[in-house]
């Protein structure tokens, strides 16, 4: 009876692992796991990613901006307004193609460096498109242009709330609520 036991448990240790040993096995963890499926990393679930949609709202809320600006103060706080969204919103996307663009390593170390050089280079092009805007653009006014970056800015955190009700919807979806 004893032997039939660890039979039997030795025959459901690791049942995946009759091939090949499961820290072998490429869909191990929860982010192989994902691109497996073809969820991606930073998928909002739906046929548009929670970066794309991020991204889109930082674009229009500029848009939005510079025209109210326009309609306030005229057409110099409307392109600051418009140049501060846009140097918000480039390197934003320069981060979000290093995030989403496969590489040859799907693990989580290779993640982890192509966030590390993304948020770098969200960085520097920050610093080189502020520095390029203050030399090359005269007029400029600089209260429409910071509240412009601030504002495109903050729309990351509704990214965040974005990505909560998803989740909240899909585990509602999932238990059949």
């Amino acid at each position: 009876m004893s032997g039939f036991i660890a039979l039997h448990q030795w025959q459901h240790y690791n049942a995946r692992a009759k091939h090949r040993p499961a820290w072998k096995d490429r869909f191990h963890d929860a982010t192989n796991r994902r691109l497996a499926d073809g969820r991606g990393v930073f998928s909002a679930g739906g046929r548009v990613s929670l970066i794309s949609k991020v991204l889109l709202a930082q674009l229009g809320l500029s848009v939005v901006l510079a025209m109210l600006f326009w309609g306030v103060g005229g057409r110099v706080p409307a392109y600051s307004a418009l140049l501060g969204g846009l140097t918000c919103v480039v390197p934003n996307a320069f981060l979000a193609l290093r995030l989403v663009v496969p590489r040859r390593d799907p693990g989580p170390g290779a993640l982890m460096r192509a966030a590390y050089i993304g948020e770098l280079g969200k960085l520097a092009l920050t610093v080189l498109m502020f520095g390029t805007v203050f030399v090359l653009v005269r007029p400029l006014a600089a209260w429409p242009l910071f509240a412009g970056f601030i504002g495109t800015q903050l729309m990351t955190l509704a990214g965040f709330l974005m990505r909560e009700k998803e989740v909240r919807v899909e585990e509602r979806t999932k238990n059949g609520a």
